[in-house]
C-alpha cells in the first residue's frame, strides 16, 4: 500500500474551511497562529468570516495554503503518513511544507507574494480562463494554435482525461472556447479567476516570485514531490526553485502527476484542504484506486476510519 497526499489548489477555498478542525485539534490551531504571526493580520479571520477577502488571490493563496497544512498537521497527529505529495498549482506550496523543503511560516509569506504577483501581471478582465469538457488534447491544442495569430491562447489545466482548461486574453479565450462548442466540446465554461494563470502571460509574476523565492529556506525532502510543472518527481532540493519559478507561468500537468503517482504503485490518494475538486480528478483518471479527503470533521473521521480499514 502506498499513500500520495495531494493538496488543494486556488478556487476550492469557501467560508468557515479550516474552522471545525481549529476547534477540535490545538495542532490545528497553532498553524493558523502562525499564520498570523508571519503575515501580520488574522488569516483565521479571512478564512472563517471574510467571504470577499478570501476570494481575492492575495488573501486566498495564504489561506488555502494555512488550511491545507492545518489539515495536514491533523493528519500527521493521527499517524497517517505519505510516500509521495503533489498539490494541484498553489498546492504544490502546500506539498513542500508537507515533504520538509519548505518552513510553512516563510511559505505562507511567499504565497500572499504570488498571489499579489499573480494579480498584477494581467490586469483584471484583460485575461480569461475556461474548463473545456469531453475534448481530447490534441483537438483542444490545435485550436488553440488556429487562434494565436490573433492574440494569445493556450492549454493552462490538464485536469483529467476529458477535462483541460485554456486561457488567454480575453476575447480571443472567448473565440477558442467558442469553436471547441463547435468541435463537439460538452461545455465550455467560464472560470471565476481575475487572470490567464498558468500561461506565458505571466512572466511578469514568474520574474518577481524569482526574487523571492531566492530568499526561502530549502531543506532535503524527506517525501518525494511530484510536480505539475513535468508530472513527474522533482530531482533534488536544488530543483525546487527553478522549478517552481517556471511553474506559475506553465500548463498544469495534473493528469499526468496522477498517472505517474498510480505508476509508482499508489493505491491511496488522500486530498488534503478545502473541496474535493482533486479526489474527481482522480477518479475520472485512474480506477481502483481509495480515494479519501480531509477538510473538516466528517472527512477526517470517514478517512481515518478508511485508512484504519485498509492496514
Amino acid at each position: 500500500m502506498k499513500t500520495a497526499f495531494i493538496f488543494s489548489g486556488q478556487g476550492a477555498q469557501y467560508k468557515g474551511m479550516g474552522k471545525e478542525l481549529c476547534d477540535n485539534f490545538k495542532c490545528a490551531d497553532d498553524i493558523f497562529g502562525r499564520a498570523d504571526k508571519a503575515l501580520g493580520f488574522s488569516i483565521k479571520e479571512i478564512c472563517f468570516e471574510d467571504e470577499e477577502k478570501l476570494n481575492k488571490t492575495e488573501y486566498t493563496q495564504p489561506s488555502i495554503l494555512t488550511m491545507s497544512t492545518a489539515a495536514l498537521s491533523v493528519l500527521n497527529e493521527n499517524g497517517i503518513k505519505a510516500d509521495y505529495v503533489a498539490g494541484l498549482s498553489l498546492g504544490e506550496y502546500s506539498a513542500y511544507v508537507a515533504s520538509g523543503a519548505f518552513n510553512f511560516d516563510e511559505t505562507v509569506e511567499l504565497v500572499r507574494k504570488r498571489g499579489r504577483f499573480m494579480t498584477e501581471a494581467v490586469p483584471e478582465g484583460v485575461g480569461a480562463m475556461y474548463a473545456i469538457l469531453g475534448l481530447d488534447r490534441e483537438t483542444v491544442e490545435n485550436t488553440c494554435e488556429e487562434f494565436k495569430s490573433q492574440g494569445f491562447v493556450a492549454p493552462a489545466n490538464y485536469n483529467a482525461p476529458g477535462q483541460i482548461v485554456i486561457a488567454g486574453e480575453a476575447e480571443i479565450a472567448q473565440k477558442t472556447a467558442d469553436a471547441l462548442k463547435e468541435k463537439g466540446a460538452k461545455m465550455a465554461v467560464k472560470l471565476n479567476v481575475s487572470g490567464p494563470f498558468h500561461t506565458a502571460l505571466l512572466k511578469p509574476a514568474s520574474d518577481k516570485l524569482a526574487v523571492e523565492l531566492d530568499k526561502i529556506t530549502i531543506s532535503d525532502m524527506s517525501v518525494p514531490v511530484v510536480t505539475n510543472l513535468t508530472g513527474a518527481e522533482v530531482p533534488s532540493k536544488d530543483d525546487i526553485i527553478p522549478t517552481l519559478i517556471k511553474q506559475v507561468m506553465s500548463p498544469v500537468k495534473w493528469e499526468d502527476t496522477i498517472k505517474y503517482l498510480y505508476d509508482k504503485g499508489v493505491d491511496t490518494f488522500i486530498e488534503i484542504g478545502p473541496g474535493k475538486t482533486l479526489c474527481g480528478f482522480v477518479k475520472r483518471t485512474v480506477k481502483g484506486v481509495k480515494i479519501f479527503n480531509v477538510e473538516d470533521m466528517k472527512s477526517l473521521e470517514k478517512t481515518l476510519k478508511g485508512m484504519e480499514e485498509i492496514k
